[in-house]
C-alpha cells in the first residue's frame, strides 16, 4: 500500500510537555533526532511551578541543564509545619541539618523556566506547532501517525507523552485515568520587595484540605490547596472557571492559618490561579496493562498520573526521559555484530524501558495517593494519630521516593 502526503521521522514524540521536550533533548545528547508534535499553537506554560527533587536534578543533570535551571530558584531547606495547638508555622524537619537526609535536593522551579531551558537546547524544527494527532495505524512495522492537518508521519518509534487524556495510551488501551474525587488551585504571587520567607516548605493538613506555599526565589512564591470535594461543604463546580471564586474559596478554608499564608493567597493575581480535578492511573492498569506494545510507549502523565502529595508527577517524568533515551539508544547506536533487525531491537529496548518504569510508577502512584489520604483525612483518629507519628511517616515517604537514581543516558553494554 503506498501512502501519499507522508514524511519519514525515526522517532516521533507525541507532546511538548516536560515528560516529551526532556526525551528529544536526552536523545538529541545521544545524537538522536525525534520530532515533537504539540497540538497547541505554542509552548504551553500552564501550571505555573512545580516542585522537584533529588531524583529530578540528578536527571536534568544527566541533559547538562541542572546547573543553569539552580540559577533560577533557591533550595528548599526543610518542611514547616502548622502547629494544631497554636494554628502557627512551626520549625518541623530541617533537610540540611539531619544527616539522614544528607544529599537531598529540593527546589521550586517555574514551569516556564524548565520547559525553556529545555527548548533552548534542542535543534531548531524539532517542536513541531499545531500539530494534532487524530489517529494512529500501522504499516508494516512503522507506525502511521495521521495529524488534524492531514499530514501523514510513518514512524519506527512512537512516544506518547501528551499528558492525562493521552491518544497514544488509547491506542495502547490502556484504561483512562480515574477521578480521586479532589481538586487542586495553585497559584504564583510576585511580591516586588521581596517575600521576606525562609527557604522552607510551609505546609497545613487536615480535615480535608491540603495547603502549603513554599518561594521559587526572593520575590516569588508558589502556593497550592488540594481539597476533597466530599469534605469541604462551600465546594461549588461553578469555582472551576472562575479565579475571583477559587481565591475566594482558599481563603476560607485556610481562615485560621498564619497570616502569612493568607497574605500569599490575597496577593496573587487573578491570572495566576489555576484549578485542576486530580487523577490517577489506577496501579493495577500500569501493572497487567500495556504501557509498551512494538513500537510505541508512554510517558510522564500519559504513563502514570498521580495525585501530587509526594512532589513527583514532574520528576518521574524526568526519570521517564533518561530511561527511555538510554534504552532507545542502546537500540539505535549498538553495534551488533549479527544481522539483528532495527525493529527488534527497537521492541527490545522499549520492552526494557516498560520493565523498568512500571514498578517505579506503582510505587509513585501507590505512595502520593497513601500520603494524600492521611494528610487530608478528617476525624479524631486521624487527626491523633497524625500529629504523634503520622505527618514523620509522609514526610519520610516523600524523601524515599525521591532518592531515586535514573542512571546515565549511556549503560556500560554499549
Amino acid at each position: 500500500m503506498k501512502v501519499h502526503n507522508h514524511e519519514d521521522i525515526d522517532i516521533v514524540i507525541v507532546g511538548a510537555g516536560l515528560a516529551g521536550l526532556t526525551t528529544a533533548l536526552a536523545l538529541h545528547r545521544l545524537g538522536l533526532t525525534a520530532l515533537v508534535l504539540e497540538s497547541s499553537e505554542s509552548l504551553r506554560v500552564t501550571g505555573f511551578a512545580l516542585t522537584l527533587w533529588t531524583n529530578a536534578w540528578r536527571a536534568l543533570d544527566v541533559v547538562g541543564i541542572g546547573d543553569s535551571l539552580r540559577q533560577m530558584c533557591i533550595q528548599i531547606k526543610g518542611f514547616k509545619m502548622v502547629s494544631p495547638d497554636t494554628g502557627l508555622f512551626t520549625s518541623g524537619q530541617a533537610l540540611d541539618k539531619d544527616e539522614k537526609f544528607k544529599g537531598f535536593e529540593s527546589r521550586c522551579v517555574r514551569r516556564k523556566d524548565l520547559l525553556e531551558t529545555i527548548v533552548n537546547e534542542l535543534p531548531p524544527g524539532t517542536i513541531r506547532y499545531s500539530s494534532k494527532v487524530v489517529t494512529i495505524d500501522g504499516l508494516d512495522r512503522f507506525k502511521m501517525v495521521h495529524l488534524a492537518d492531514g499530514l501523514i508521519l510513518k514512524t519506527k518509534v512512537l512516544i506518547g507523552c501528551d499528558g492525562i487524556n493521552s491518544v497514544v495510551a488509547r491506542w495502547l488501551a490502556l484504561p483512562a485515568p480515574v477521578s480521586v474525587g479532589r481538586s487542586a488551585i495553585r497559584g504564583l504571587v510576585k511580591f516586588p520587595n521581596g517575600s521576606g520567607f525562609d527557604p522552607m516548605s510551609h505546609l497545613n493538613f487536615g480535615g480535608g484540605t491540603r495547603f502549603g506555599f513554599r518561594p521559587v526565589d526572593d520575590k516569588t512564591v508558589y502556593w497550592f490547596c488540594t481539597f476533597t470535594h466530599s469534605q469541604v461543604p462551600s465546594y461549588d463546580k461553578e469555582l472551576q472557571e472562575n479565579p475571583m471564586k477559587m481565591k475566594q474559596f482558599v481563603l476560607g478554608l485556610i481562615n485560621k492559618m498564619p497570616r502569612e499564608a493568607q497574605e500569599v493567597v490575597e496577593k496573587t493575581s487573578l491570572s495566576n490561579i489555576s484549578y485542576s480535578t486530580l487523577k490517577l492511573r489506577l496501579p493495577w492498569d500500569i501493572l497487567f496493562g500495556n504501557i509498551v506494545k512494538e513500537n510505541v510507549c508512554v510517558a510522564g502523565d500519559a504513563l502514570h498520573p498521580m495525585t501530587p502529595d509526594i512532589n513527583q508527577g514532574g520528576c518521574s517524568a524526568l526519570e521517564d526521559a533518561i530511561v527511555l533515551a538510554r534504552c532507545l539508544g542502546e537500540a539505535f547506536l549498538k553495534k551488533s555484530s549479527e544481522k539483528e533487525d532495527e525493529f527488534d531491537r527497537i521492541e527490545k529496548g522499549l520492552l526494557k524501558y516498560g520493565r523498568e518504569r512500571r514498578w517505579r510508577s506503582v510505587s509513585l502512584i501507590s505512595v502520593a495517593y497513601c500520603v494524600g489520604f492521611i494528610q487530608q483525612s478528617k476525624g479524631k483518629v486521624m487527626s491523633f494519630l497524625r500529629k504523634v507519628w503520622l505527618s514523620n511517616y509522609t514526610s519520610t515517604a516523600l524523601l524515599k521516593m525521591s532518592n531515586y537514581d535514573c542512571g546515565d543516558l549511556v549503560s556500560k553494554s554499549i
